[in-house]
């Protein structure tokens, strides 16, 4: 069985969902150790919890260990992949985008097409919002061969959560093709989504697009945005969100086709003008870093990349404790093999296929 310290590198949850996942794809038996050991409180949150179980619960797996504050876990990966629908609530605020992603490469060599609905929170700290997700993330997949659809069916905020998502994957036939991610190209266009909910009355929408707007006019871009004012009277999605909250989220779109991204929640004593002036300034220091991925696709390819047939080249803003901790999983887990040239990453892949 292979061990693997949960305390390394970034010590976070990003370890947490790789390993479980990745141990499916191998079908090799995995014990997790000293998890989140560098998060405070350490140890399994509900939503990493939820998320290793739902894969678990794909592959028929034997997971144990797996509960609130746990800081080990055991799984020994049972067979296949299991397509179909399937419904998961995170029971928090925790992160229904994270919890996707944790599933997504499993999703991709599954035995039939998968339908996954997430409930929790979509938009918070520390984790890809939706926007980020649907707009930014996926159409880069889409380069590997990858079809992945995700819309939000209800926003979901800090502290009460009860967001929606709905993700659709199509199980590849082939494996993934590898990445080539080294020349950002020229910007042609900026866009972005500016969401409030039940904020209307206070402008937060239009302020923090306004900010924003304001912000980039030094770097000489003019994001367009699509404001939406989310509220029991007027919902903007399928349902509206049961509290009040918002999200700025902004990309710009290269004549390479890439695309770089930067997004913000709000929160409690949190201006709508600060978080327009820390998007723009995001995106700007992605933009001239000259990089071809933003900061957190940097990190959120890897395991695409690892699993790709051919050899992956990326271009990435800096080397993080994600991409990192990313890296080591790929090479340990899925026995990729990757090197740090500076700024670019290398990964060769295992062009790994579905399995009968």
């Amino acid at each position: 069985m292979l061990i693997i310290d949960g305390g390394r590198k970034s010590g976070s949850g990003t370890i947490v969902r790789d390993v479980v996942p990745f141990a499916i794809l191998t079908g090799e038996p995995v014990r997790l150790i000293h998890i989140r050991a560098r998060r405070e409180p350490p140890g399994l949150r509900p939503q990493h919890a939820k998320a290793i179980e739902a894969a678990a619960r794909l592959n028929g797996g034997h997971l144990s260990g797996a509960h609130t504050d746990s800081r080990e876990i055991t799984f020994i990966p049972g067979k296949g992949i299991a397509g179909g629908k399937f419904a998961w609530d995170i029971g928090t605020a925790g992160s229904t985008t994270m919890m996707a992603l944790s599933l997504l490469p499993l999703a991709l060599f599954a035995d039939a097409p998968s339908e996954y609905r997430i409930k929790g929170g979509l938009f918070q700290d520390f984790a890809p919002s939706a926007f980020h997700v649907a707009h930014v993330l996926l159409p880069m997949l889409g380069l590997t061969g990858a079809q992945v659809h995700l819309e939000i069916l209800r926003p979901g905020y800090v502290p009460r959560g009860n967001g929606e998502i709905l993700v659709r994957a199509t199980p590849l036939n082939a494996p993934l093709r590898p990445f080539h991610l080294t020349d950002p190209g020229r910007v042609t266009a900026i866009r972005g989504v500016s969401l409030a909910s039940h904020l209307e009355e206070r402008q937060v929408a239009d302020r923090m697009a306004g900010a924003c707007r304001e912000a980039t006019k030094a770097d000489g871009l003019e994001p367009e945005f699509d404001i939406l004012h989310d509220s029991t009277t007027t919902p903007v999605f399928a349902r509206p969100s049961v509290q009040s909250g918002a999200v700025l989220a902004v990309w710009a779109e290269t004549d390479t086709g890439c695309r770089i991204g930067a997004d913000m929640a709000g929160a409690r004593g949190r201006p709508a003008e600060r978080i327009g002036h820390k998007v723009a300034a995001d995106l700007s220091d992605d933009l001239a870093s000259g990089a071809a991925v933003d900061r957190h696709l940097a990190d959120q390819l890897i395991p695409y990349a690892a699993l790709a047939e051919g050899t992956s080249t990326i271009r990435v803003p800096r080397i993080t404790d994600h991409v990192e901790a990313r890296l080591w999983l790929a090479e340990d887990l899925l026995g990729a093999k990757t090197r740090i040239e500076g700024n670019r990453i290398t990964i060769e892949g295992i062009g790994y296929r579905r399995k009968a």
